[in-house]
């Protein structure tokens, strides 16, 4: 790659590069880490099975460490993606079986319940094995680390002994942070109880740092004494935190903004210990339709299957990729438009300056290696054909799409094909159960009936898409009923789509068929409205 580019990638507004750039001249002072290899890290709470944000999360990371990698390529990097499944339950999730056999073990590490599904050594492991599952179907590149594995296998060890070392600082930097109540029984230790395997939150009563040993009281009130090594405690979050980052030296994590809090007190302990916090880049939360934020308890969440029902995963990718600093909100609607702009970045890419393409979404999500482009129609356009036509299945849609293009076929054009199976499918949950149509008014019945005779028109010339939008334009500017061109478009929408909005009229009709349309209006203008016509 030539220095060109590199200085191209310097320069460019993609936030992606922007952080790359940031990790090489700050994070690392331009050099090789000692480690020899960049860290990269996204973490997991594995209390429940995987959902959008850990798609968000380990997408946008994976962004940063390619740009990276384009930037410096003689720097080896990593990513690992952590499971905190050494942590203890604390409630019973929703979507689970068998939920009396897991009840039986609250407070249990994740890794010390029974699986409710029978299928795998424990309920972390198996929820593990979901995000393992989930990430690899996407073809992200990482290596999954377990804390389980880690604090037995007594990898934390140093890591714990720094903790303790380091307590009475890390309790100055803790407890002013908590509420009287928990600055009682707060510490940075949590040991696993003997006796019943449980998380324990309690005080700690003696601490030796030479002989790294802890003294507590059990839930039976005994003193105990442990040792924080060999897996003995676990850490709470915000400390275990900051001692991953110092046992794995990490160079890059992301975080919601929610824990930009929870982030400085972490690098403040990871200093403590000796370590360097790695570079942080905070994101904006989710919303739902109505500006809320998206919580699990409120039930107002948003699956990585509901997107993949209804769209590829590159346009999930895209909207991971858009303004990661701003609130978006994550609802439906958003889906057809999404694909249809990353399909507007896919056809823009092929013609692009490199320091364009260095900024278009899809080098981003394809490692600078997009696909080349197909003959495509828009989402939005496909999804109008399926309403007007209360298309069941892809036949339906196919052959008009083959009568508007001859050369296109599921074959040839094999994204497009999956594009009219996301768009059926859409059709059927959201469009077709709520269709209104409406009744045009006299006034609208003589612009309908002048519509159609400039259709006649256009169909003995074989008009193109441009030439029968600009007729429709004309008969909107000359009806006074309409105080402006929305005003028509949106009677067209209502009236023939039984909707509030709708595609480009023109493009729409060529795909339609012309003779298609002129049949449509005229059953308007004889039988009141669309709600009973069969048009399939």
């Amino acid at each position: 790659m030539s220095d060109d580019l590199k200085d191209l990638a310097r320069t460019t507004t993609a936030w992606p590069f922007k952080e790359a750039v940031a990790i090489l001249d700050h994070q690392l002072n331009g050099r090789k880490p000692d480690k020899g290899y960049v860290l990269f890290e996204s973490g997991y709470g594995p209390s429940g099975l995987p959902h959008i944000g850990t798609f968000g999360e380990v997408a946008r990371t994976t962004m940063v460490r390619h740009a990276f990698e384009f930037l410096a390529p003689e720097i080896p990097t990593r990513l690992f993606v952590f499971s905190d499944d050494r942590d203890g339950l604390r409630k019973i999730p929703d979507n689970i079986p068998n939920k009396d056999l897991v009840s039986k073990h609250i407070g249990k590490p994740l890794t010390s319940i029974p699986d409710p599904f029978e299928t795998h050594k424990s309920f972390g492991h198996h929820n593990n094995a979901m995000l393992c599952r989930f990430l690899d179907s996407f073809g992200f590149e990482y290596e999954f680390q377990s804390a389980t594995d880690w604090y037995l296998s007594s990898r934390f060890d140093d890591g714990c002994r720094k903790i303790l070392e380091h307590y009475d600082s890390i309790m100055d930097v803790m407890l002013p942070t908590l509420g009287e109540e928990r600055q009682q029984t707060y510490s940075p230790f949590l040991p696993i109880c003997n006796k019943t395997g449980n998380v324990l939150q309690v005080p700690i009563i003696e601490k030796d740092a030479k002989t790294g040993i802890i003294v507590y009281k059990d839930e039976d009130n005994h003193f105990i004494e442990t040792p924080v090594t060999n897996g003995c405690v676990k850490l709470q979050w915000k400390a275990d935190w900051a001692m991953r980052w110092y046992v794995f030296n990490v160079d890059y994590e992301m975080s919601g903004k929610d824990l930009i809090h929870s982030y400085q007190l972490a690098s403040r302990i990871c200093r403590i210990i000796g370590g360097v916090p790695p570079m942080n880049f905070s994101y904006e939360l989710f919303l739902d339709e109505n500006g809320q934020k998206i919580s699990k308890s409120k039930g107002n969440g948003f699956l990585v299957e509901d997107w993949l029902r209804y769209a590829p995963s590159e346009s999930l990718s895209l909207f991971m990729y858009q303004k990661p600093k701003v609130a978006k909100r994550l609802h439906f609607d958003v889906i057809s438009r999404t694909v249809d702009e990353y399909l507007t970045f896919i056809k823009k890419f092929s013609t692009e300056t490199n320091s364009q393409r260095l900024n278009n979404p899809v080098w981003h999500i394809h490692n600078g290696h997009p696909p080349n482009p197909e003959t495509m129609l828009s989402y939005n356009i496909l999804l109008n054909l399926a309403s007007v036509c209360h298309a069941e299945n892809h036949d339906v849609l196919w052959s008009f799409i083959c009568r508007y293009i001859p050369t296109v076929t599921p074959t040839n054009s094999p994204f497009l094909s999956k594009i009219v199976d996301y768009v059926v499918d859409y059709y059927k949950d959201f469009i077709k159960p709520n269709k209104q149509y409406r009744l045009p008014s006299s006034d609208e019945k003589v612009a309908l009936k002048e519509l159609i005779f400039e259709l006649k028109h256009l169909s003995s010339i074989k008009a193109d898409a441009d030439m029968i939008q600009t007729a429709i334009y004309e008969i909107g500017k000359h009806h006074k009923v309409f105080l402006n061109l929305h005003d028509w478009f949106l009677a067209l929408y209502e009236i023939l789509l039984g909707q509030n909005q709708g595609p480009r009229m023109g493009s729409f009709i060529a795909l339609y068929g012309i003779n298609e349309t002129i049949e449509l209006i005229e059953y308007v203008l004889a039988n009141g409205d669309l709600k009973i016509k069969d048009m399939t």
